[in-house]
């Protein structure tokens, strides 16, 4: 009964997926497919269109089976085994460090704007206290 009820999600995902596929064909939008079945998905589960429990197990089988998805793109490297060479290594290495550069600087930028929005609020409480205290004083 576990087999069919999987099933029987997976379709109502493939409905999702296929609505955006006509949605795409009959308005040529400029984005996936998948992306709008997405939307839609999300769209029905928010407004509680489309319970949780419809489709837990479906997309739970789906997500286990992921890694077969992206196969094809390792397979692709076999084709190219330049990308196993010094050259591939080196490839690999300038984007390892440039997304080490990213996070690095991302994280720095968060952390200087998280502690001017701190500052800013501790401002705010103090001035809003200060305010408060001047009120007593005048009563």
């Amino acid at each position: 009964m576990r087999i069919i009820r999987t099933i029987l999600q997976i379709i109502i995902l493939y409905i999702f997926y296929y609505m955006g596929v006509l949605i795409v064909h009959y308005t040529g939008l400029p984005l996936p497919a998948s992306v709008i079945g997405l939307i839609l998905l999300a769209a029905c589960l928010q407004f509680k269109l489309v319970k949780v429990d419809y489709i837990r197990e479906g997309a739970g089988f789906l997500l286990a089976f992921m890694t077969l998805f992206f196969i094809p793109p390792m397979i692709g490297i076999i084709d190219y085994p330049e990308l196993l060479s010094l050259h591939g290594v080196i490839l690999m290495i300038a984007v390892f460090l440039s997304t080490m550069f990213t996070i690095f600087i991302t994280s720095t930028l968060s952390e200087k704007i998280e502690k001017k929005e701190l500052a800013v609020k501790e401002k705010k409480d103090r001035e809003g206290e200060g305010a408060i205290e001047s009120s007593h004083i005048h009563h």
